[in-house]
């Protein structure tokens, strides 16, 4: 299956929104478009085989919910939580907006990354965007495999 443009999804949702949250950089955004790459192919809006992980992104409700209540809602996040709230359609709940609203489902996996204290790989690193994707999104348990997925952030390196 494929799914959106690479070269579209860096340029057109991955870059703008990273920058509306002041939050970008080649690193940043080369790992928020492989990371799509990674979790969906940037085609599936819903967890293949029922699981509960939301959006291109692959966001589980309860780590969209965890970013907000534990990071957002604290007085030194206010500009973020500012934008990422102007991102959503006031009609949806949050998390529904993981699958319908690309923009705020990128904000919300940028927020995710951000909160990392380990400094981002080098932009042009695939295998270093890889295993940081694996060790700071992904889980141990985690189906993503850091050494198959080179290939997705060498593509959004390369987009």
């Amino acid at each position: 299956m494929s799914g959106l443009d690479t070269r579209q999804l860096k340029t057109l949702i991955v870059t703008p929104t990273l920058q509306a949250l002041h939050l970008a950089s080649p690193a940043a955004i080369n790992l928020l478009t492989g990371t799509a790459l990674a979790e969906t192919r940037a085609a599936y809006v819903r967890q293949v085989g029922g699981g509960p992980a939301l959006g291109l992104w692959q966001m589980e409700p309860a780590t969209h919910d965890d970013c907000w209540t534990n990071f957002l809602n604290f007085p030194a996040q206010s500009h973020l939580a500012t934008v990422c709230t102007r991102m959503r359609a006031p009609d949806l709940a949050a998390t529904a907006q993981l699958v319908t609203n690309f923009r705020y489902a990128c904000a919300m996996a940028r927020i995710r990354f951000y909160r990392v204290r380990e400094a981002l790989p080098a932009s042009t690193d695939a295998a270093g965007l890889s295993a940081y994707h694996k060790v700071h999104y992904n889980t141990a348990q985690g189906a993503a495999d850091p050494a198959a997925n080179v290939a997705f952030f060498a593509e959004a390196i390369a987009a």
